[in-house]
């Protein structure tokens, strides 16, 4: 599916840029920056799994930034946000005790749901929230073994216990991935409730399927197409038109103190 979407977005934008192309060449230029896309997910995960000081942590923080430039508001890119989250990302890889809990995820995330006024439906709980690291863990473990390798499937950005499992808290982008998946893949909230409904841990049922993830020389794609019914977006949108941009720069930037604490 990922490799299927990027496909799909850099085909669409260097149709709108090159209409004298002809199709295969198109296809080829999209190919391209797909391997560099790639590329650039090797060297993100690689930098992820080597944090042994500050300054790794803040060369794989800025990394990540500089991907997500053009869709991150000014200051959010700023060296003072990156330098905040890489000092917490490398506390976290240092000492499993400073890991951001799932429990204050779940707080931040809950407060901002009841702030901007979304259904009680947006409330999560700390068990619904390690299920779904688990299962983005155990996905992105097997894609990236297979060859799906996109910086949404990077396995080194998980925080791990020693049974090699997701342990009960997070590395710092880590915790900003959660908070993103909630916020724009709430089917990955729905997910992990019906596997806990269900009493099923998504690691372990792969393992009792398909044994350890093993490398496969091939890739499929496949884009769906579904109806959004995230409850979080009329929410957002509500609230910016009944309070304004400013007030919701100012929650944001409230519940980021929260999730990273000055020392």
């Amino acid at each position: 599916m990922i490799l299927g979407l990027v496909f799909a977005l850099v085909v669409a934008a260097l149709q709108q840029g090159d209409f004298a192309d002809s199709p295969a060449a198109i296809q080829q230029r999209a190919r391209s920056e797909y391997e560099r896309h790639k590329q650039a997910a090797i060297r993100i995960n690689d930098l992820a799994g080597h944090v042994q000081s500050e300054a790794d942590a803040y060369s794989f923080v800025s990394e990540i930034a500089c991907l997500f430039a053009k869709d991150l508001p000014a200051p959010w890119g700023s060296s003072t946000i990156r330098q905040r989250v890489a000092h917490a990302e490398y506390k976290a890889v240092r000492n499993p005790a400073q890991l951001i809990s799932e429990q204050r995820i779940a707080d931040v995330w809950n407060q901002y749901v009841r702030e901007i006024g979304a259904p009680d439906e947006a409330i999560v709980s700390v068990a619904e929230i390690h299920n779904m690291r688990d299962g983005s863990f155990t996905v992105s473990q097997l894609m990236w073994a297979r060859g799906n390798q996109t910086i949404w499937t990077m396995p080194n950005v998980y925080a791990l216990g020693s049974d090699l499992r997701v342990a009960d808290g997070c590395r710092a982008l880590e915790a900003l991935r959660v908070i993103h998946d909630l916020d724009g893949l709430f089917q990955n909230l729905r997910g992990a409730r019906d596997r806990l409904r269900r009493g099923i841990v998504a690691s372990e049922e792969l393992k009792a399927r398909i044994g350890e993830p093993k490398v496969q020389a091939h890739s499929a794609a496949r884009l769906e197409v579904q109806e959004d019914t995230n409850p979080i977006r009329p929410a957002e949108r509500r609230y910016v038109q009944e309070h304004g941009p400013e007030a919701y720069s100012q929650l944001i930037a409230r519940l980021f103190e929260e999730l990273f604490p000055t020392e």
